[in-house]
């Protein structure tokens, strides 16, 4: 995937850590300067991921196995890539996704299982591409899980395991910044909005 003409940005962090409304921010800050982009998310982004996320991320937390999950998650992200990430990098757009690989290498990989052995070789099957960048909003996790409960929506499924998870989520996708430090960036999202935009507007420009 080196050769092709667009970019592929991911943001990953916690539940409420504010990488959602950072995803936005830089897509409409892109396309003030004439650049096409295309947001999108995951599970989700095409139709039928759309369907799969349904599935997950609303019900009792004990609705799946975490084995289900990556399967039905790898489902997701298989659509998702060839109906709408793939087509969009081809014409050379910028793709800003809301969660990618990483997120599930840290729910199902790390913190709902000891699973990623196999995250990785379905990874390796299946989807095969990783992001250019991916931009890691990282936030105290209490913090963080107040303000994703705030919301009160449908999709508190994985909220609805408590502070623990979000723990070690956080020391999972720190520990993963460490082993990918050409293409996870750290930003301090425990800040005013404006500043962590500012960051993260710096950190694509020196990327690219």
């Amino acid at each position: 995937m080196t050769t092709r003409p667009g970019l592929f940005v991911s943001f990953e962090g916690i539940d409420g850590s504010g990488k959602s409304t950072q995803a936005r921010r830089l897509a409409d800050h892109l396309r003030t300067e004439g650049r096409e982009v295309v947001l999108t998310r995951e599970p989700g982004g095409s139709a039928g991921a759309e369907e799969i996320r349904a599935l997950v991320l609303q019900g009792e937390p004990d609705r799946w196995s975490a084995e289900t999950e990556l399967l039905l998650f790898t489902a997701a992200r298989r659509d998702h890539l060839e109906r709408t990430i793939r087509p969009a990098l081809a014409r050379g757009a910028i793709v800003i996704c809301d969660r990618f690989a990483d997120s599930t290498r840290m729910y199902q990989g790390l913190s709902r299982g000891d699973l990623r052995a196999a995250v990785d070789t379905l990874h390796a099957l299946m989807i095969g591409v990783e992001p250019d960048l991916t931009l890691l909003i990282d936030m105290d996790p209490a913090a963080a899980l107040t303000r994703a409960k705030a919301r009160a929506t449908a999709e508190e499924r994985f909220e609805d395991f408590g502070l623990p998870l979000q723990e070690r989520m956080r020391a999972g996708f720190l520990a993963l910044a460490r082993d990918f430090p050409d293409r996870i960036t750290v930003i301090d999202g425990n800040r005013a909005p404006d500043a962590v935009a500012k960051d993260i507007a710096d950190t694509l420009k020196a990327h690219t």
